[in-house]
């Protein structure tokens, strides 16, 4: 029974594992299928554009032509207004018109794009020219966003028990360690002396059943005693005990019997973790010195990395690129070379994100107590004094 036994509790287990870990799976996948899904259709609509040279394209040439004589037949005189002339000529130039769409769009740049879209993060510098494309990025846009933000709210429920877990650990060691620095040898043997002979004089008494209440009381009573009630209560207390034990076997064999049951039992488990989602998140409670440091480190070992592959960056360049991605800020002004290189990054993007997001959750929790309390401070001090009249 026993060899029987533990294999079926290792499916148990197993099974418990999986549906605990289904609904974190189930979100992370489905955002990588929506990003694959995006990539593939952008870079058929945005790639395969047949590339028209328009009225402003042949304007721009036509300037630059013009300038570059001018610049040609006086060097010396117009060197100070051809720099102006030609700065002012490529700011107002459009980007498109020097892009190749074949190269700009195809699939690891349109999943680039994906990831910048529903991350909230849009640098500029890769966005839809044709009508199609753009309504279709709205649209993607109108999906992709809740479904990373409930990403990263699943992920924040991990990333918290991790923290207050890890947190709680280190004051827990750091108490002990204190304890142990205050606490001499002497004093400490006292203690444990004194704590022992209170534990040895400490007796616990179980409750008696009802058999042994009526057994010692009659025995105490000492006269003639009425068998008959105690074999009454003998036969009712085998009875229930009867009628309870087959319940359990009748409600185990209706589980193992009638798999609808036991599917309603597992669905119904899923259902209460899809609503366990973002409650750890409002539970952590770590100092928020804590967490900037954390931040600090993780857009370090980013910034230490990036420079390998991405050779127009250095140190502070990389860690400034990366603090402006997992704020979603995105200004632009920082460009990747080489995006593919970026899409192994991603899963450090979202990451980062969370960790962030649960920074700016703690600093938003502190500011709430500290207008708390400021509001209450000035609410105390301009209440009127109560006056004390005489009698």
């Amino acid at each position: 029974m026993a060899t029987t036994s533990q294999p079926l509790r290792g499916k148990t287990t197993c099974k418990k594992l999986f549906w605990a870990v289904f609904p974190h799976a189930c979100f992370i996948v489905s955002l990588v299928i929506y990003a694959f899904l995006g990539a593939l259709m952008f870079s058929h609509i945005e790639g395969t554009r047949k590339v028209t040279v328009s009225k402003e394209y042949r304007k721009f040439l036509q300037k630059l032509t013009n300038l570059a004589r001018n610049f040609s037949d006086n060097v010396t005189e117009n060197e100070e207004m051809f720099g102006d002339d030609i700065r002012e000529l490529f700011n107002a130039a459009d980007p498109v018109w020097f892009i190749k769409p074949e190269e700009r769009w195809n699939f690891f740049g349109s999943l680039f794009f994906c990831c910048t879209v529903f991350t909230t993060v849009g640098y500029g510098n890769t966005y839809p020219v044709t009508r199609i494309g753009k309504y279709l990025c709205m649209l993607y846009a109108l999906f992709g966003i809740p479904l990373m933000f409930l990403v990263l709210t699943d992920m924040g429920d991990i990333l918290a028990t991790v923290l207050s877990k890890s947190y709680n650990e280190f004051r827990e060691l750091q108490s002990k360690l204190l304890a142990s620095k205050l606490c001499s040898g002497s004093t400490c043997s006292k203690r444990n002396e004194l704590k022992s002979r209170t534990q040895s004089k400490i007796v616990i008494n179980e409750p008696l059943t009802i058999m042994e209440l009526l057994r010692n009381q009659s025995g105490v009573k000492g006269g003639p005693v009425k068998y008959r009630n105690v074999e009454l209560f003998e036969m009712l207390i085998a009875r229930e005990n009867e009628n309870t034990q087959p319940a359990r076997n009748k409600s185990m064999e209706r589980w193992s019997s009638c798999p609808e049951l036991a599917r309603e039992k597992t669905v119904s488990r899923v259902i209460k973790n899809f609503d366990k989602i973002g409650k750890q998140l409002e539970k952590l409670d770590v100092p928020i010195v804590l967490m900037v440091l954390v931040i600090f480190v993780y857009i370090s070992c980013a910034a230490a990395i990036l420079p390998n592959w991405e050779k127009n960056m250095d140190f502070q360049e990389a860690f400034y690129f990366c603090f402006i991605t997992l704020t979603t800020i995105g200004f632009g002004d920082t460009k990747l070379e080489h995006p593919k290189f970026f899409l192994f990054f991603s899963l450090y993007i979202m990451i980062g994100m969370e960790i962030v997001f649960i920074a700016f959750k703690l600093g938003q929790d502190r500011l709430i107590v500290l207008y708390k309390k400021v509001i209450s401070f000035c609410a105390e001090k301009n209440m009127p004094s109560k006056k004390i009249y005489p009698k």
